[in-house]
């Protein structure tokens, strides 16, 4: 009976310790979702941005990107798909086989929100707007505003800067470069 019983313990032991980790800590966000909370739209109030990365295979992936100002409403949203991403980048990258596909968009993914993409103001007043400037009134506007900026890749050679326009009410690209 001893036996039975030692086995039993050690049984339920081992089945508990076997359990997922993620089961145990629902609270735990997934792999695929990525939040941080910035000064964007407002200086003093925080807004959300949220990047989540959806799909299997690399080409199916689709890379939502996502910013809900502070009083909830979703002031910007961008797709990239894997596809475009993979294709943007396989001049200059061997993107030939798909773990190495799968390995670079998990990096997109993961360098999402660096530091270095946040523009803290979005532009200063020495700036000057040229030829990547897309709205050189929207540009003025940002240097007067102080507002902050993001910037995302879409390819090797693109980079898209976008900040809130208090005047329009909605974010917009403000400089579309290298």
């Amino acid at each position: 009976m001893k036996y039975i019983l030692l086995t039993l313990f050690a049984f339920t032991f081992l089945l508990s310790a076997c359990t997922n980790p993620s089961e145990k800590n629902s609270s735990k966000p997934p792999a695929d979702l990525k939040t941080t909370i910035q000064s964007f739209s407002d200086t003093a109030k925080m807004d959300t941005f949220k990047v989540v990365l959806q799909g299997k295979r690399p080409k199916d992936m689709l890379l939502t990107f996502s910013i809900t100002a502070f009083d909830g409403k979703e002031i910007y949203k961008k797709e990239l798909k894997g596809r475009d991403l993979i294709d943007n980048y396989k001049e200059t990258l061997d993107l030939s086989k798909e773990n190495s596909q799968r390995d670079f968009i998990m990096d997109e993914f993961n360098l999402f929100f660096d530091e270095e993409n946040f523009l803290w103001p979005a532009l200063t007043a020495e700036q000057t707007p040229d030829k990547y400037a897309t709205d050189k009134t929207f540009f003025q506007e940002l240097q007067q505003s102080n507002l902050n900026g993001f910037k995302y890749r879409v390819s090797k050679e693109t980079n898209i800067y976008i900040a809130w326009s208090e005047q329009e009410k909605k974010v917009k690209v403000y400089y579309k470069c290298c």
